[in-house]
């Protein structure tokens, strides 16, 4: 089935996929919540046309579960309320779910809807990275191996020194991914739905009014918004559980873990080595998505399903990786891609770029001076420093009421920002 296929806008109650039964349970909690909705309106919140609503509302008619009422001005046509019936089939729907919001699609449909749109469809050229990265301060022979990785399909290893550009760079990477794709508000595995969207992760392509006329214009599937590619972030904070459905008990439907919403995009481990669990446990849990690009999600029913994997994942530390991971799993990753310090060449362009961007005054002599310091300190140029300390220096300069960053001001940035210690001789 092609792509044009999937995002098609369902034309029957067939076409959707989903559970007739389902349907209905969805239909009569949006009236319970709202009361009286008309036909584009309940269409609007199903997330369905209006010839489809009208499938699922003529049975309920006809089983006195809605009523319909007349027309008022500001209705678009007749409108449509729940009867005592109704309400109480209601009350035992939000019983077996308290989800309410679009339909969700089908785990098939949700599968071609990946595999279609996968992110290692694609193919980049140096030309097209270099272009990515306009702007940005990296070293040539870094990008000649972080390029070919993108769309390997292999696991990436990224480490070096913290402030060396490792989480920057990666999410950088991800305007090389390709083209916005499909993604679902919900996907259901039966009749258990798994709330999909998220707004931290899936960043939209229109706006609200953009979207609503996009749609309206190419009949796409309304269960369906067009984002960017997912780029998908945990730190420390992340544990096996982490990467489960989550089941929420009082709402009675399931939260997707995160490699899920990843799916079509990027996902960065970052920190590795610091997360709660141990390293090897972690990294035991992704030999089976790496290798063959599918993942196992398990149920509140015990049931077991299988899910695409189809992201570009990437390990980051800046811990030596032998201490980390042993020579077979090393062997599992395809690309490690080490970050180092940079030079001063590359330190002064930074600087540069962050006084354009954020617009900052800086009096001559400044730069040179850091760089002096740098040097007779016999510290590392990294990447992050220039921002840190120029961010510092401008609110210092803001506090004293002054219009550029001077020698004064950098001096007080600098010892705020480095750690000096002296041990005296015992």
């Amino acid at each position: 089935m092609s792509l044009d296929d999937l995002i098609k806008q369902p034309r029957s109650i067939q076409d959707t996929g989903i559970d007739g039964e389902l349907l209905v349970d969805l239909t009569l909690k949006h009236f319970y919540d709202c009361g009286v909705l008309d036909l584009r309106q309940i269409a609007d919140r199903m997330a369905l046309s209006g010839t489809v609503m009208e499938s699922i509302l003529d049975p309920l008619r006809k089983d006195s579960k809605v009523e319909v009422l007349a027309a008022k001005d500001n209705s678009a046509g007749v409108r449509f309320q729940l009867t005592d019936l109704g309400r109480y089939e209601a009350q035992h729907a939000f019983n077996r779910s308290a989800y309410i919001g679009r339909v969700p699609i089908s785990i098939q449909h949700y599968r071609e809807l990946v595999a279609e749109q996968s992110v290692f469809n694609g193919r980049i050229t140096k030309a097209q990275l270099s272009e990515d990265f306009a702007g940005v301060v990296i070293e040539a022979e870094l990008l000649n191996q972080l390029g070919p990785a993108i769309h390997s399909g292999r696991a990436i290893m990224v480490y070096g020194v913290a402030g060396s550009g490792k989480t920057y760079i990666c999410k950088r990477m991800a305007r090389s991914l390709g083209a916005p794709v499909h993604l679902p508000y919900a996907i259901c595995v039966g009749r258990e739905i798994i709330q999909f969207f998220d707004p931290l992760i899936h960043r939209p392509v229109y706006s609200v009014t953009e979207k609503a006329t996009y749609q309206f214009q190419t009949q796409i599937d309304k269960r369906l918004i067009l984002c960017e590619r997912p780029v998908a972030i945990s730190g420390g904070e992340l544990g096996l559980d982490s990467l489960e459905l989550q089941y929420d008990t009082t709402a009675r439907f399931n939260q997707a873990p995160i490699q899920l919403k990843a799916n079509n995009g990027l996902y960065l481990v970052d920190d590795l080595g610091r997360q709660r669990i141990s390293v090897m446990d972690l990294l035991n849990r992704w030999i089976v998505p790496m290798e063959e690009h599918v993942d196992y999600l398990t149920l509140g029913t015990g049931q077991h399903f299988p899910v695409p994997f189809d992201v570009v994942l990437i390990f980051s530390t800046n811990i030596d990786p032998t201490e980390l991971l042993d020579e077979a799993f090393l062997r599992r990753l395809g690309y490690k891609v080490k970050f180092s310090a940079i030079d001063k060449s590359a330190y002064s362009k930074i600087w540069a770029n962050m006084c354009a961007v954020k617009n900052i005054a800086v009096e001559t002599g400044v730069l040179e001076q850091v760089i002096e310091w740098y040097e007779t300190k016999k510290r590392a140029f990294l990447p992050c420093q220039p921002r840190d300390l120029l961010e510092i220096g401008l609110n210092l300069a803001h506090f004293n009421n002054e219009n550029a960053i001077t020698k004064e001001t950098m001096r007080l940035a600098w010892s705020t920002y480095f750690i000096e210690l002296k041990i005296k001789d015992e």
